[in-house]
């Protein structure tokens, strides 16, 4: 009992925190810290999104960032065509956009669970060193293929006039926007936790392994990855188009193996096969990125040793350290 009074109690102060954030950056005047945080928590669940299936599931992307891409640019274009008033489409029906967060939110997660479950078809049908080229491959298609959209800015990006609407919520506001997003961060990672735990989650570590004993108690394997390589799409694409909001400007760069490789660090300082972890490993990466960058431009220099420190000393990144300590005998 005392085991799980312990890590309550840090969760529980954890969130207290954030949940505080905000006001107590107004009252020291750091009010540019809200806006901060917001990004690191929309990473958060962009990094627990990737945890499902590396962590979980074994399959390590390195096309992750091509979901958040699709998401973000899935809100900035329906923002741009409500705009400018400008017909998306006219069969069966005339649509121009739309401004509505939930709809962007939506059409995002709809629009990547097509595009995961069409490549996720062919990815899946490799592993290993294989798996990940073929996800890089079709996350380096994507990129290509939106700085070739010069309609929607092409490599120069395109610009969102105003953040997404929401009722009785100012976007606008950051604070406002730094609860929403902590909401559906404290919202996805509650409902990761169930999935991983469920009937279906289990399957899907059974595969990460030994997927051969999976198959023979009769499971199909391979149809599980996929739905779960769908899910983990979705959620990066929900991440993705509040990023949009909150930068209200996407470009290319949101493809890029670049962002890719930052999720899949954040994933392992955390503690892969975590969901706790994810969210630890994004908040402790973006936070030494802004103090490093705060005194040099060759930031990354610095923070590489404290990568290969946390790799080296703690096989299960920094929440398998957090649970050594709290389960640790008193």
């Amino acid at each position: 009992m005392f085991e799980l009074n312990r890590k309550t109690i840090i969760l529980s102060i954890a969130l207290l925190a954030l949940v505080l954030l905000p006001p107590l950056s107004i009252a020291l005047d750091e009010s540019y810290v809200i806006s901060s945080m917001s990004r690191v928590l929309i990473f958060a669940m962009a990094a627990i999104s990737l945890d499902l299936i590396v962590g979980y599931g074994a399959m390590i992307s390195f096309g992750h960032a091509a979901f958040v891409g699709l998401g973000a640019y899935t809100a900035a274009i329906l923002g741009f065509h409500f705009h400018e008033d400008i017909a998306m489409f006219s069969f069966p029906f005339e649509f121009s956009g739309s401004n509505q967060l939930l709809i962007s939110l939506l059409l995002a997660m709809l629009v990547a669970a097509v595009v995961a479950a069409i490549t996720g078809m062919i990815c899946l049908r490799t592993h290993g060193i294989h798996f990940i080229m073929i996800t890089l491959a079709f996350a380096q298609m994507l990129y290509y293929l939106f700085i070739s959209l010069d309609y929607y800015g092409g490599e120069d990006g395109l610009v969102m006039l105003a953040r997404n609407e929401l009722p009785w919520v100012d976007l606008a506001d950051d604070s406002q926007f730094y609860y929403l997003c902590l909401l559906f961060l404290v919202a996805y990672l509650v409902l990761s936790l169930r999935l991983v735990n469920s009937q279906f989650g289990r399957v899907v570590r059974g595969c990460k392994i030994n997927e051969q004993r999976m198959q023979a108690l009769g499971f199909n394997t391979y149809w599980y990855r996929l739905v779960a390589y769908v899910i983990a799409a979705t959620g990066a694409a929900l991440a993705g188009a509040l990023l949009a909001n909150k930068t209200e400007f996407v470009d290319p760069g949101l493809f890029s193996w670049h962002l890719s490789g930052e999720l899949l660090v954040m994933v392992i300082l955390g503690g892969m096969g975590s969901i706790y972890g994810a969210v630890i490993g994004a908040i402790v990466y973006l936070l030494l990125e802004q103090i490093f960058a705060a005194y040099t431009e060759h930031w990354m220099f610095f923070l590489g040793p404290v990568l290969i420190l946390v790799v080296i000393r703690a096989r299960h990144g920094i929440y398998g350290l957090l649970q050594k300590w709290w389960t640790a005998n008193v």
